[in-house]
């Protein structure tokens, strides 16, 4: 992305590569010339101009060697360079009649490719003040026999023809694939914008529901445990004894998302290893879905470290939530370390419906309305937290390891402490998105309609 945005210096680092090309292409014509066509030339004067050519072009190396950015008058001046080095050598050289007066022509077609039109149109005219210039005025070519001129003339054409369309078939394909590197990073730069805006607008909305929450949370859960004690001596509530402590379990379960969605804002994350925390995690999840058949494949990698267990225990949650509603049977979790060794992959498996084809473009590019009612806000913020951690989400068919299902794996580098804090305003958000959706569905411990896991993940 460094290279592509500071384009200035791409370009000067490829006409320091031309110019040193015609440094040697106009070395060996002089010598070509001299040798076997008995054309004798200025040297004296032609080297003088092609030494300057060479101090001039270790200076653009120099340059090219700097971090900042050239300026379009600097590139503008590179090509004023080259163009009169090319006029002096070509009236040192029999002026319009050399055959290698066309090179105007690439270098023209190069300042028509990096540089803006007026600037161009400048250039421009020095070519043409100077190709006029040559028409009047010139060293004319010695040679020992002038019969042969023609001749040598439609040699010279043909050789000046080959390095146009080499010089012009080169520069200005490798300026244009430039140009469409950068577009398509802008374009990509734009796509994480615009998924960011959404995050956070989501991430503020979450904040404020949870603020308007925590007052009616208290007062139900003040009401649960009242009617508990009440259940103890009243033989009709009895019956709902389970149930009430049930309640009361998912109304803790609510109060500590709540305050770990207060602690994020003020936090910088908390840094800890796989092995500890995946337990109590795992403990922690299966209150909120009893009915939920859990199995831990593996172990743990002893030697891995998440940079922010909060942000990856929320991403988890939605993801073990979303299974756990498309499955309502089986879900299992695995944490291993990748084959190269350089990221944790926790997986997701469910023995849901699959995915639906038609939804395979759209997972976690926006949210995406499932026929279940779900609004796709989890698995939305679960990929926007999974990119600000610098790592991903991929959801799959689980045909390979299971006759149906989706296996969804999130992939994390052992050293995501860099991305930890860019996530703090999206993750808990996440947490408030999956437990939003849960309650949608009937909550935990009851039975609902089941849905494809898709549906429910988006």
């Amino acid at each position: 992305m460094h290279r592509i945005t500071v384009t200035g210096r791409v370009n000067l680092g490829h006409l320091f590569w031309l110019r040193s090309l015609a440094i040697i292409g106009q070395l060996v014509t002089i010598a070509s010339v001299q040798i076997f066509y008995d054309v004798h030339l200025p040297l004296p004067a032609m080297l003088l101009v092609i030494g300057l050519e060479v101090l001039f072009n270790a200076m653009t190396w120099v340059r090219v060697a700097r971090e900042r950015p050239e300026s379009n008058l600097e590139l503008f001046g590179q090509l004023w360079v080259d163009l009169g080095a090319l006029s002096a050598l070509l009236f040192l050289s029999g002026g319009t009649t050399n055959p290698f007066v066309s090179l105007y022509l690439p270098s023209l077609a190069i300042a028509a490719a990096v540089l803006p039109w007026y600037l161009m149109a400048w250039l421009a005219a020095f070519a043409v003040a100077c190709y006029a210039v040559l028409g009047f005025d010139s060293v004319p070519l010695n040679l020992d026999n002038p019969a042969n001129l023609f001749d040598y003339y439609r040699e010279g054409m043909w050789v000046n023809f080959m390095v146009s369309v080499g010089l012009i078939a080169w520069f200005v394909a490798r300026m244009s694939r430039g140009l469409r590197q950068r577009d398509s990073a802008l374009a990509d730069a734009q796509q994480r914008l615009l998924q960011d805006e959404r995050a956070v607008a989501l991430g503020v909305q979450a904040a404020t529901v949870a603020h308007e929450i925590g007052t009616p949370l208290s007062t139900i859960a003040m009401l649960s445990e009242e009617l508990r004690d009440a259940a103890r001596n009243d033989q009709g509530l009895a019956p709902y004894a389970a149930d009430l402590e049930l309640l009361e379990q998912q109304m803790s379960l609510c109060t500590s998302a709540l305050n770990r969605l207060r602690s994020r804002a003020s936090s910088r994350g908390n840094r800890q290893p796989v092995a500890e925390w995946l337990d109590p995690f795992i403990e922690q999840w299966r209150l909120r879905h009893p009915q939920v058949q859990f199995e831990r494949e593996g172990t743990a990698p002893a030697d891995a470290w998440l940079a922010d267990a909060v942000a990856v225990g929320q991403i988890l949650t939605i993801l073990l939530d979303n299974a756990a509603r498309a499955s309502r049977s089986r879900v299992t979790l695995a944490a291993r370390l990748s084959e190269r060794g350089d990221m944790i992959e926790f997986e997701v498996c469910d023995d849901g419906p699959g995915i639906p084809a038609a939804l395979r473009g759209t997972l976690g590019a926006a949210p995406v309305d499932s026929t279940q009612g779900g609004h796709g806000v989890g698995l939305y913020l679960a990929f926007s937290a999974a990119a600000r951690l610098r790592g991903s989400i991929e959801l799959t068919d689980a045909r390979d390891i299971r006759p149906r299902g989706t296996r969804a794996v999130l992939r994390l580098p052992l050293s995501a402490a860099a991305g930890a804090n860019g996530a703090n305003g999206s993750h808990g958000a996440n947490g408030s998105g999956a437990r939003g959706n849960e309650s949608s569905n009937g909550g935990p411990g009851r039975s609902g309609p089941a849905a494809s896991s898709t549906e429910k993940q988006a």
